[in-house]
Parts: structure tokens; sequence; C-alpha cells
């Protein structure tokens, strides 16, 4: 199993969809929020994403498509 930290940027139109959920459900991933801060304008949150590569860089893809900016987080959002 592969482990990653990604933050997930929100456009507006975006803060009310359940993306997280669909791409949990749909490529097999587990996905644990880390920090997040989200309004009904605009929203962003860090998961550490845990499955098999392949799966996560399929969802991370799917997640690009639908409007979601994806960046790479290094080291410890929450422990510093």
């Amino acid at each position: 199993m592969a482990k990653r930290q990604v933050q997930f940027t929100f456009p507006e139109q975006l803060t009310k969809e359940h993306i997280i959920y669909d791409f949990g459900i749909k490529f097999k991933v587990v996905t644990n929020i880390r920090r997040a801060d989200i309004t009904e304008h605009k929203g962003w949150v860090v998961l550490e994403l845990e499955g098999n590569d392949n799966d996560i860089d399929r969802g991370l893809a799917w997640v690009e498509s639908t409007g979601v900016r994806v960046d790479p987080v290094i080291g410890d959002i929450v422990e510093g």
C-alpha cells in the first residue's frame, strides 16, 4: 500500500460536491483529512491517501478532470 499527501483546491462551483467521497469509492483509495478550510466560495483540503499507486494516480487524474487543483504536499502537515 502506498501513502501520499496531497492538497485539493476547490473552485467556488465545486465546494458543495462530494468529490472526495467519489474519489475514495471509485478508485478504492482511503482518504484521511489532515487539514481543511472550506467556505461557500472556495476551499482547500489536505488529504493523506492510502492505496495502490495505480489507483491513486488514476484517481488523482479524475479529480483534476473535475476542475479541482491537485498539488503534492511534502512532510506531515499536522505534526510539522
